[in-house]
């Protein structure tokens, strides 16, 4: 089956407002803080690398919608 225009199997990034991402950033902090010492090096990273992106994203300046 093909997906339509607004389905989010279009392979396109998931938009989120400031608000959601502050809370995505609390909760992987959340996750990173419990990680068990013996969690992978990979995971780990991932997770950082993660928190580094959304940090940037909400301190750039927002764009405002026509």
């Amino acid at each position: 089956m093909r997906a339509y225009g607004d389905q989010k199997s279009d392979n396109v990034p998931v938009k989120r407002s400031p608000d959601e991402n502050r809370k995505l950033l609390r909760e992987l902090k959340e996750t990173l803080a419990g990680m068990k010492p013996h969690t992978t090096p990979t995971l780990r990273e991932s997770v950082v690398n993660r928190i580094r992106a959304l940090e940037a994203e909400l301190k750039a300046p927002v764009v405002p919608r026509r």
